[in-house]
């Protein structure tokens, strides 16, 4: 099947001019709007009152759709998310739940007032459903929106928005996620803009079509009223606003608040050095059989206050692996809010009009239709907003007034495993289908500071949760082994990486029959986690299945398992892409990823390194292994002994590298007053010719800054990737075919690493990082 469709282009949305879009409105549609004047009229005092009360708003709306929700998604693990919007779609005030969806909110509104401004025409009391990626409503087909225009004596006066994930929506597999779909046609059917509700009445013809396609009628039956409900909520207050402070006043607030953040934002922008930082990242097998590596590449340049975002590059689209160009958007939208936005109000409207994007048609970013796009929020999206918020941190790097705002990359991604069969506790016969969210438990990224938080969430969800084991398991037919903090997975570094966690499930003592499994998963081979100035990754994603375990759903056992050692059986590693079957005598085990760390590990300090080791955090292994700290048996650090392990640790990266220990320069503090900071490590000495790079640590000069050419003269050590520690996995020959290794670069005289990366061995070195800065 062509990826060229006629009629196709007109299910895609992109942002357009306000000029542009007010001419392809139809004119039957009245709008609201105000002047530049007006906006600047407003005193102090009212627009902070009407702007908290706008947040407070956006709040409430969330209390009520979770309140009516009976969807375990929303309930436990906030997978939702709302914005109130000018009416034009820009976004005044989002929400502080999954941020990527609303993202591409926005889009899914102006396709809407492009396209059914004239017919079926938008009213008051008027609603849309939505769930098409390609037009923005939502990332993917399980992202399900309700947009609702608001009025004010006849005039459309601005939008709110409701969106949340649906457990399912139909497909070929329970819980809409099929690893072997070859294009759309074989997921979840995605749904342009419907009038769901008209002149404030359910439209039930609409809704009946909505909720057949679902195996959970019943959930996303609810869950659609839910969000009507949250939206006609939030209208009723605005209306109220608008009653007490006049239509132009809360219209002006509105738009200064996206003038605000746009121009904070960009005096942030402004105090940052101009340059292009580049980075390379990779999504795992494209679908069930595949076992190809799939580049994401993107180059960012900052130039003044603005950002420009080219993926150019990026590989074509392919398996299951795609994202539509609403998702790329939002995968830049939820790292740039929290990580260049975290004092500016999020008037995400403002924000956007800071940077630019530059995408090819038919990629993985920019998948045309009808490819396979299931996976886009947690595939390619997600990715890609990896990639920028490693870029980001390197430009945050390099300014010591930003630095306190550098983080490494942030658990990488998710770990999609999705659960169904039919449940006969008590007697009954029920289906279910639960994705398990206990993964929603991240480890953050280490920062130059500090270390990285452990199970804090996620970054794109701020007010992510983990759901209560014993929620999960009265609602599905489970039983949890453990969940817990898992010792080693958070990315060694000089601030190690936040810790992620594992789970452990049984099927229910009472449960008969077999549960069928379906996994997605990137990062078990080439880590989405990365560490930054040297930091090693966090831990590989891995999924097992451990078949014939001792004590098949804990009958007659005496105690509880505490480790995979413990169950006895045999060990079905799971694919990145794939389905597999969960019987009454196997165990899931699900191990999701940790944050990256910052910084060379050899120069934690020892005692972090102790206290990690107490607080089982750090193995002792991995202390001596990796960060080359030695303890004695009473827990002490041996001074001697972590010294001479360190200097063996060197002197092994020497070697690797082909270099001669004696070679070696000694780590100390040296005096580079004059000198621009790169990063942790790497130091900039201003000449005439453009600049020489100087490691820190030692003081020896590298090479010439210009176009990165100091990066060929970076000492380069490639070695299995288990070198990194024991939360590599080991084999990576069990999902793909290319090879994968541990690539270090470090400085040519003290061997401090300065880049450690798990890549495929043809993965480009970073001297495009640096091109820009001379």
């Amino acid at each position: 099947m062509t990826s060229r469709i006629p009629g196709a282009d007109e299910f895609t949305s992109r942002p357009l001019p306000r000029e542009e879009l007010l001419r392809q409105i139809s004119p039957s549609l009245p709008l609201h709007q105000i002047d530049e004047d007006t906006a600047e009229r407003v005193d102090a005092l009212t627009y902070e009152v009407v702007r908290h009360r706008l947040w407070a708003i956006t709040q409430e709306m969330g209390e009520t759709l979770r309140r009516m929700s009976g969807s375990h998604v929303v309930t436990e693990s906030n997978d939702f998310n709302f914005s109130i919007c000018d009416e034009l779609g820009e976004q005044v005030q989002v929400g502080a739940y999954n941020v990527g969806l609303i993202g591409s909110m926005d889009l899914a509104i102006v396709w809407t007032l492009r396209n059914r401004s004239d017919n079926p025409g938008i009213e008051e009391g008027d609603m849309f459903l939505c769930n098409d990626p390609w037009i923005g409503g939502g990332l993917h087909q399980n992202d399900a929106a309700i947009l609702a225009p608001i009025f004010h004596e006849g005039k459309l006066f601005s939008w709110t928005t409701a969106i949340a994930h649906q457990v399912d929506l139909g497909g070929q597999r329970p819980g809409s996620f099929s690893p072997s779909a070859q294009d759309v046609f074989g997921e979840a059917v995605p749904t342009p803009p419907l009038k769901v509700v008209r002149g404030g009445v359910l439209q039930r013809d609409v809704a009946d079509a909505w909720v057949r396609r679902s195996r959970l009628p019943h959930l996303v039956g609810l869950d659609l009223r839910a969000k009507i409900a949250a939206n006609k909520n939030a209208a009723d207050q605005i209306l109220r606003l608008i009653t007490k402070y006049g239509a132009d006043t809360v219209k002006a607030v509105m738009r200064r608040m996206m003038d605000d953040a746009e121009r904070r934002l960009r005096a942030k922008l402004a105090t940052l050095p101009d340059g292009t930082w580049s980075a390379v990242g990779y999504q795992e097998q494209s679908g069930t059989g595949d076992r190809g590596m799939h580049a994401i590449k993107v180059t960012m340049t900052k130039e003044a206050d603005r950002l420009v975002f080219d993926f150019r590059g990026t590989a074509e689209q392919t398996g299951i692996i795609n994202c539509p160009y609403p998702g790329l958007r939002a995968g830049i939208v939820f790292t740039m809010l929290p990580l260049l936005a975290g004092n500016i109000p999020w008037a995400a409207g403002g924000l956007m009009r800071c940077f630019e994007i530059i995408t090819e048609e038919n990629t993985i970013t920019n998948a045309s239709f009808p490819a396979a796009v299931g996976k886009g929020p947690f595939g390619p999206a997600w990715g890609s907003g990896n990639l920028v918020a490693e870029v980001i941190a390197k430009m945050l790097d390099a300014e010591p007034d930003h630095r306190t705002d550098v983080q490494s990359i942030c658990n990488g991604t998710t770990d999609l495993c999705v659960v169904s069969g039919v449940d006969v506790r008590g007697g009954g016969s029920k289906g279910f289908v639960s994705p398990i969210f206990d993964v929603m438990a991240g480890g953050y990224g280490a920062q130059v500071h500090h270390d990285g938080v452990d199970t804090g969430g996620r970054l794109i969800i701020p007010s992510a949760r983990a759901p209560d084991v014993e929620m999960t398991e009265y609602l599905y037919p489970l039983v949890a082994l453990w969940r817990r903090e898992q010792t080693d997975s958070g990315g060694p570094g000089r601030q190690r990486g936040g810790m992620s966690g594992s789970v452990c499930y049984v099927q229910h003592p009472d449960q008969t029959g077999s549960m069928s499994l379906v996994v997605s998963g990137t990062g078990k081979v080439a880590n989405q986690n990365v560490g930054l100035a040297g930091g090693y990754p966090g831990n590989s994603q891995l999924d097992l299945v451990v078949r014939g375990i001792r004590d098949p759903q804990l009958a007659q056992a005496t105690s509880i398992p505490g480790d995979l050692d413990e169950l006895g059986g045999e060990i079905e590693v799971l694919p990145c892409e794939g389905e597999s079957t969960l019987g009454a005598g196997d165990a899931l085990y699900l191990h999701w990823q940790a944050g990256g760390g910052y910084g060379d590990p050899l120069l934690r300090p020892a005692e972090a390194v102790r206290e990690d080791v107490l607080q089982v955090r750090v193995s002792p292994d991995a202390a001596r292994d990796v960060y080359g700290v030695v303890l004695r048996e009473n827990g002490e650090v041996d001074p001697t002994a972590t010294d001479e392990t360190r200097e063996k640790l060197r002197s092994r990266r020497a070697s690797g590298a082909g270099l001669s220990e004696a070679r070696l320069a000694p780590i100390g503090t040296h005096d580079l007053s004059g000198a621009r900071r790169i990063d942790d490590n790497l130091a900039v000495h201003e000449t005439a010719d453009g600049g020489t790079v100087v490691c820190v640590h030692c003081a020896t000069e590298i090479g010439p800054l210009s176009e990165g050419a100091f990066v060929e003269a970076l000492a380069r050590r490639e070695v299995a990737p288990a070198e990194a520690g024991p939360h590599i996995w080991h084999d990576p020959s069990e999902y793909v075919d290319a090879e994968i290794v541990f690539r270090q670069l470090c400085c040519p005289g003290c061997l401090t690493a300065v880049n450690s990366r798990v890549v495929p061995v043809d993965h480009p070195l970073p001297a495009d990082h640096y091109k820009g800065w001379a």
